[in-house]
């Protein structure tokens, strides 16, 4: 029995080993019967289903690259993306391998990719401002049918991707995000139409930026997700998900459907009963570095909602909703002698369908503790232009000890912060509404200084108290009594009591001098910088209404203000401003400008005059500054007072600001005008450059009105002739103008004009064959784009243009009408005394009737020709003597190849453009 137990283990054995050599065997032999044929029909498929330019330096096949999946690996692998990125990489890896279904290769002859794996690389995904993606280099069949299945296939079920850098820019989303060491698992049938994604993805180190702003940087991400996938819907069911950012632990569950027009979304992401050191690990790395010297104690919840249907066309969009609840907290710093404790904070806020005016804030706690000080606040408001608040503030703040036991090392503050503000109501300016207040605010004995200057604001002292018993603007009081401190040795100081907001009772008295540049150091704001120096000596006392009724003997306000050498840069403006010397001085309700000298960019001013209406203006929301001034220039540069990006449409109540955009090299929008200035300005400048033309010696009034500019007697001087202009010119948006021009010019040089002008180079296409002298009189009004040039199918103009002793040269019209008609004088004609009068519409300029004498024959010619050379002209060549037998003729085609018809009246009618929303 023994014997035959053991022949049964040794034959057991035997074919074991056979059967493992066998395997192995195979294992080493199937590549070696594949590869070429794998390799040629990898290369195939790439040529076939990828829509990018793939390079790698060689292949091999494997059992053992990953076991025990056969792989194909392609060395030193590198994939460009599809349009229109097609010549940036999307991937780049040291090795990419594709796993392939062995029972298809062996039975079915098939090879199909059913796993991916790539390792230490660079996956690069781009996303353009118009949505175009990078990452569309896969070229899916339109049909597929089960007729057909050979060949080279995807069958994903596993994504294995290790140590490889992520970079996705969306520049449509305004979403930038870098992963380092990224490490990515996914599995499952993605094949199919609907199929679970299980992903496990852990990346060392990742960045994410939104709108410019950065919200993660440095941070680990541990990720253990199952997902839902509907590819025939597009829709996302997020079943399990589980995110750790450091050490913070996060879920998130719910769903998005993506719709014909937009999409429904239901996301929930939360941290329940977490450590408040954990919170501080997620934020960015200064955070972190604090918090290594910081022992913070507490437990946090975190949610954040986001619920809807989003569809544009109707208007629709998610509510956004985000609580934090911090309890039990408390911030000890290092050795400081003092800790803040006692930390509680009940936070909500909702934005119901992304209406910002719908906002919604709960404060509903904050209060902490720094020995036997404390802060504690609660505040409720909904809504920002109509706001219901309540709000209870209250503190008693040593301010060092504070800044101290929370371990702020870049700010140090002294004094004592007192504040008590009780505040319930309504705040809506238009209803003149405020809601009953009593607050007081008091800082004594205040110091401040930040690791950007050297020398610290001393002697800071600031008593303010607000009260309002009824809620109406009427009743709200504001007394600063007083505000002051002192900087560089030199003290500033303001008292202020404001009454009755409905007709604004004020006594003001502001004194000091600032050296605003360092000043401005102790305050540094990235993008800004601001150099100069500023004395003020005002006393303000008066009624708004003695202003607004004209009753100034009852005003006693009375000052100066002293500006010199102030400049202003800014990332947000292409150029800098600067005002040399500006000494203002106050009567009343006027502001003079006894002394105002400035530059911007090229331009330079010098002006003298006056403000009215500036205290009604400073109180008053919707009212309007006048003024009249005189303006000097030695140059003005147009071009450089362009607005960059559209922000808003031009309507009542609506205030206009520019929100350029600092990534654009050159200027791109319209010259912007504010709609609250009535100003009255003689201008006196002896060279203005606009879009590559000089004017000289311009003269003449203009007055800015309520956002539109008029002109009256402008003047000014052009390729040797003088220009008269009158007219207007009114922004719409920051990216469309409207203008309308009356304009004069007599006596130029029409190959002059046709060389340098463009506006005149394509009203008036046939002057490039012209020699001579020729006038204008000519109205012309449209709108003009963001490159402030003219858009030609809104143009609606009439006038004349008279030529005196004009020579035409080579003029294909002129060539051709000689040539069918036999009359060599018409060729190269002498043009004296002509008067063409003409209108446009619709990019159409209609010559109205128009004779002249050409040798000895009489010509009469009308018609209509467009702004792209169309001709459709209808002309009488009258023989001699008197030209009383005439030869019909019809001109069509173009200023380049036109069609001579003789003995006809039939042309060619030209279709109109008219101009956009018509």
């Amino acid at each position: 029995m023994k014997t035959s137990l053991k022949k049964i283990g040794i034959k057991v054995l035997k074919i074991t080993g056979v059967t493992i050599a066998s395997i192995l065997l195979l294992m080493f032999l199937l590549p070696m019967l594949f590869p070429g044929r794998i390799a040629k029909q990898v290369k195939a498929f790439a040529n076939k289903k990828l829509d990018g330019e793939l390079s790698f330096s060689e292949s091999n096949l494997s059992f053992f690259k990953h076991f025990p999946s056969l792989t194909v690996t392609l060395d030193d692998f590198a994939l460009k993306g599809s349009a229109p990125y097609k010549n940036d990489t999307l991937v780049a890896a040291k090795d990419v391998s594709f796993g392939i279904n062995l029972k298809n290769l062996i039975f079915d002859g098939d090879i199909n990719i059913d796993e991916i794996y790539v390792s230490k690389g660079l996956i690069n995904v781009k996303v353009n401002e118009k949505g175009q993606a990078n990452y569309n280099v896969y070229i899916s069949d339109k049909e597929e049918t089960s007729k057909d299945t050979t060949g080279t296939s995807i069958r994903l079920e596993r994504i294995d991707i290790r140590n490889v850098a992520l970079k996705y820019e969306d520049i449509s989303a305004k979403v930038n995000l870098q992963a380092r060491g990224f490490n990515y698992l996914g599995k499952g049938n993605l094949d199919k139409s609907i199929f679970d994604l299980y992903t496990e993805a852990k990346i060392e180190s990742l960045d994410f930026t939104f709108d410019g702003e950065k919200y993660l940087e440095n941070k680990k991400i541990d990720a253990d997700l199952i997902t839902k996938i509907n590819t025939n819907s597009l829709s996302f069911v997020f079943q399990q998900n589980d995110l750790k950012i450091n050490k913070l632990p996060i879920s998130f569950i719910g769903k998005m459907n993506f719709l014909k027009d937009g999409y429904d979304i239901d996301i929930k992401i939360e941290s329940q009963d977490s450590r408040l050191n954990d919170l501080f690990t997620a934020l960015p790395p200064k955070y972190v570095t604090w918090l290594e010297k910081t022992k913070v104690k507490g437990r946090t919840d975190l949610l954040l909602t986001f619920k809807g249907n989003y569809n544009a066309s109707l208007n629709r969009k998610p509510d956004l909703a985000f609580g934090m609840n911090i309890r039990e907290g408390n911030i000890s710093y290092k050795d400081a002698p003092f800790e803040t404790s006692n930390i509680s904070l009940k936070f909500y806020t909702k934005l119901p369908s992304l209406e910002t005016e719908q906002l919604e804030v709960k404060l509903d706690t904050l209060h902490f503790n720094v020995g036997n000080d404390y802060l504690s606040a609660k505040i409720n408001s909904k809504g920002l232009k109509n706001i219901d608040l309540t709000a209870k503030i209250k503190s008693k703040l040593d301010l060092g000890k504070a800044i101290g036991a929370m371990g702020i090392n870049n700010l140090e503050m002294k004094g004592v912060l007192l504040a008590d503000i009780n505040s319930k109501g309504q705040y809506n300016s238009e209803k003149r509404l405020f809601p009953i207040t009593d607050g007081k605010i008091n800082l004594q004995n205040g110091f401040l200084k930040t690791e950007y200057y050297p020398n610290p604001i001393t002697d800071i002292k600031f008593v303010a108290a607000v009260k309002n018993t009824t809620g109406q603007y009427k009743d709200l009081k504001i007394d600063v009594a007083p505000a002051s401190f002192v900087f560089e040795q030199n003290p500033v100081y303001v008292k202020a009591l404001l009454s009755n907001f409905d007709d604004v009772n004020y006594d003001v008295v502001a004194k000091g001098t600032l050296d605003i540049a360092k000043i401005y150091k102790v305050f540094r704001q990235k993008g800004l910088d601001i150099t100069g120096y500023a004395k003020a000596d005002l006393s303000l006392k008066g009624k708004q209404s003695y202003a607004t009724t004209g009753q100034y003997s009852k005003l006693n306000n009375k000052g100066s203000l002293l500006l010199r050498d102030i400049k202003t840069t800014s990332e947000l403006f292409p150029k800098p401003f600067f005002i040399r010397e500006g000494l203002f001085t106050f009567h009343q309700d006027k502001m003079n400008f006894d002394k105002f000298s400035a530059n911007y960019g090229k331009s330079d001013f010098a002006m003298k005059g006056r403000l009215e209406n500036v205290i009604n203006f400073v109180f008053e929301k919707n009212a309007t500054l006048k003024g009249n001034f005189e303006v000097n220039s030695g140059l003005v540069v147009a071009d450089e007072f362009m607005a960059q990006e559209p922000v808003a449409e031009k309507g009542k109540g609506v205030e206009k600001k520019t929100v350029p955009d600092t990534k654009t090299a050159a200027a791109s929008g319209v010259i912007l005008l504010p709609e609250n200035l009535k100003v009255s300005l003689l201008a006196n400048v002896k060279k203005l450059e606009y879009d590559g033309l000089i004017l000289d010696n311009v003269t003449g009034s203009t007055s800015l009105d309520r956002g539109k500019l008029l002109f009256q007697k402008i003047g000014f001087g052009i390729i040797g002739c003088r220009v008269g202009i009158n007219g207007f010119y009114d922004d719409i948006t920051a990216k469309k103008a409207n203008f309308d021009i009356h304009f004069v010019a007599k006596n130029f040089n029409v190959k002059k004009a046709y060389n340098e002008i463009e506006m005149f180079r394509n009203l008036a296409t046939a002057a490039e064959k012209a020699e001579g002298i020729i006038s204008l009189d000519y109205t012309v009004k449209g709108q003009l784009n963001e490159e402030m040039k003219p858009v030609y199918p809104s143009l609606e103009g009439k006038g004349v243009v008279s030529l005196s002793k004009v020579k035409v040269n080579g003029l294909k019209l002129f060539n051709q009408l000689s040539s069918k008609t036999d009359f060599e004088s018409i060729d190269n004609p002498d043009l004296s005394q002509v008067d063409i009068k003409s209108r446009i519409k619709n990019n159409i300029i209609t010559i109205e009737q128009t004779k002249m004498k050409v040798a000895l024959f009489r010509l009469r010619l009308q018609g209509e020709t467009s702004f792209d050379g169309k001709l459709n002209l209808r002309i009488r060549v009258g023989l001699p003597p008197f030209g009383l037998i005439g030869i019909p003729v019809v001109v069509a085609g173009t200023q380049d190849n036109p069609k001579i018809k003789v003995f006809s009246k039939t042309g060619e009618a030209i279709e109109e453009t008219k101009p956009e929303g018509q």
